[in-house]
């Protein structure tokens, strides 16, 4: 056998085996459910005010993510979460408008509720005059609609927007647990309780 062509063989024996071990490395880029609850729960304060709101943050760093590799195997990427967006501040300081004028009044009195998927529901409509009843019906069609929109944004500005059920169902979870006492809130099988 001539010198050069071992060598060469190695080198490309080298080449493939080095292929071979990279094409095993899969990144799975996880749910971070623990950052997401505590995003929700931060967020959840500040819109009924138990927290108070944050001092301006600088223009958003970009996410970045941590990479556990192994030599083969999966990678494993924890996500940065970041909630701190111009859009989610911007639904985030109108829902806390729209709870101290008008919704806490109705929480308290047990008119709205929360419902299991992350929305409000006028629970018990007949709390309320037939003239204020319209203005309540379109305070919370504009509150569900940012509710929807804080999850989509959350889950799109993290680059993942295949998580926004996920963000959903985190933040339902978080705003029944933070609910006052004497709030209604869904179980998971839509019953109305009262913490």
């Amino acid at each position: 056998m001539r010198p050069s062509s071992f060598k060469s063989r190695t080198g490309i024996a080298a080449l493939c085996t080095a292929l071979l071990l990279t094409a095993c490395v899969t990144i799975n880029v996880y749910f971070p459910e623990a950052e997401v609850e505590e995003a929700a729960g931060q967020f959840i304060d500040r819109v009924i005010g138990t927290e108070p709101a944050p001092a301006p943050m600088p223009p958003d760093k970009p996410m970045s993510a941590r990479f556990d590799f192994s030599l083969i195997g999966a990678a494993h990427a924890a996500a940065d979460l970041s909630i701190e967006t111009p859009a989610v501040k911007a639904i985030q300081q109108r829902m806390a408008d729209r709870f101290s004028a008008s919704l806490a009044e109705h929480f308290d009195s047990g008119v709205l509720g929360l419902k299991n998927d992350g929305l409000i529901e006028i629970r018990d409509p007949a709390k309320v005059g037939l003239a204020a009843r319209a203005t309540l019906k379109q305070t919370v069609a504009d509150d569900n609609r940012d509710r929807a929109a804080v999850y989509r944004e959350i889950a799109v500005a993290n680059g993942h927007p295949e998580w926004e059920a996920e963000i959903r169902q985190t933040f339902a979870e978080q705003w029944i647990s933070k609910a006052r006492k004497g709030w209604y809130y869904q179980d998971g099988k839509g019953q109305w309780l009262q913490k």
